[in-house]
């Protein structure tokens, strides 16, 4: 099929990866599926989710709403759709594959936070911008893969469905599932195709494509392990305190505000806390969330205020702490006096960023439990937490992203 109207010349279909169009509607991963996994069922059973390697050494996986997709190699060239396929690939070490991704300049942040704290290289941390995903920059990226939810593409301006097959035939296939970020509704031509997966779930359908089985096991039995410790150790429901989940705006003097324990992934560093949620019964908007302002923010008073994407770069941390302090009705709310007003992780979370932002959420939340949080600096990577105090093992995430397992 012919680029012309891109401006590129005829190109030949990629001899490495193809689609096959298969769809999919019902459960796919039998054991992290039935096993609520974000929420810390002990379970170490890992099905896989891929079919195994054909003579000619092709594999086939499958995840909604895409079908079942089929690779005659791994893909060495990836464009990563958000923070949290990057996390992913790079998890299962392959993120010197991420070669672009749109606004990087929210992505690179978060993960060097992160990534910076191991002993691991963070030199990959460097992408191309894939802009608005517009169909003439995916053929200049030229990307084995593409990272990327299929229906959200055919929801923006200048794709249909033939677009789609087109740069799938032309360039490489599409691979991903967007909404089960939040649980929101993809577009209406593509919901019986669609189901929604934990971060986890959609860790292992990568695994799967980047050929990391063994990986991908050792990183869910250290989160598995983790969640454990954690849940065991719960403060009793009527000792925990009142938790809200903001987004400060302070042009509109106002909060958006989510439920900590809603189901997506976004909520996969809060929802396993189980945390007194002073926003449970708010009637959200589309997105999951609702526009509050001060004095409604003073009416629910939680004890603990932990700022959503807060280790990003998509607002000044210090700058809007103190327009809160100062703000009359800001000053009054109890998380303020008490110093209980954090900065909180950046939701669209892979698995090695979920490790972190769990640890970081329990000592927010609890600090009698799991020791006091030591505080997010700007600019600064993920705070140098004593051996003791720290809940999973350093050494053993960095062994599992470099290989050394």
């Amino acid at each position: 099929m012919a680029g012309d109207e891109c401006g590129h010349e005829r190109l030949t279909r990629r001899d490495y990866v193809k689609y096959s169009g298969a769809i999919v509607g019902s459960a796919l991963l039998g054991g992290c599926s039935s096993t609520t996994s974000e929420s810390g069922s002990a379970s170490t059973e890992t099905p896989t989710t891929g079919t195994p390697a054909s003579e000619d050494g092709s594999y086939s996986v499958t995840m909604a709403p895409m079908g079942t997709v089929t690779f005659e190699t791994v893909p060495q060239n990836v464009l990563g759709s958000s923070t949290a396929t990057i996390d992913i690939t790079a998890a299962l070490g392959h993120g010197t594959a991420v070669q672009s991704t749109t606004r990087p300049s929210t992505s690179v942040p978060a993960l060097e936070f992160y990534y910076s704290t191991l002993d691991t290289a963070t030199d990959w941390i460097d992408f191309k911008d894939a802009g608005s995903y517009s169909k003439e920059t995916l053929y200049e990226l030229d990307s084995d893969a593409h990272f990327l939810d299929p229906s959200y593409v055919d929801s923006l301006d200048g794709w249909n469905r033939s677009d789609i097959e087109e740069v799938e035939e032309n360039v490489g296939p599409f691979f991903g599932n967007m909404y089960s970020r939040k649980h929101r509704q993809p577009p209406e031509s593509w919901r019986d195709s669609y189901q929604y997966y934990t971060v986890w779930e959609l860790t292992e359908m990568y695994a799967e494509v980047l050929q990391e089985r063994e990986r991908f096991e050792q990183l869910f039995a250290l989160k598995e392990t983790l969640l454990s410790d954690i849940q065991s150790n719960l403060p009793s429901p009527n000792d925990r305190p009142t938790v809200g989940m903001v987004y400060p705006r302070l042009s509109e003097d106002s909060f958006y505000v989510h439920k900590l324990n809603q189901p997506g992934y976004f909520f996969a560093h809060t929802r396993p806390l189980d945390a007194d949620d002073v926003f449970t019964d708010i009637e959200t908007d589309e997105y999951g969330g609702k526009l509050i302002d001060y004095e409604a923010m003073l009416d629910a008073d939680p004890d603990v205020i932990i700022m959503n994407h807060g280790i990003s770069s998509y607002y000044d941390v210090p700058e809007t702490k103190q327009a809160i302090r100062d703000h009359s009705v800001g000053a009054e709310l109890t998380a303020v006096q008490n110093d209980r007003l954090y900065a909180s992780g950046n939701p669209r979370q892979g698995p090695l960023m979920n490790l972190f932002q769990l640890e970081m959420t329990a000592k927010q939340f609890y600090p009698d439990r799991f020791g006091e949080w030591p505080g997010y600096a700007a600019g600064e990577p993920y705070p140098d937490i004593p051996e003791g105090e720290r809940l999973f093992d350093r050494q053993k995430l960095t062994a599992i992203v470099n290989g050394d397992f």
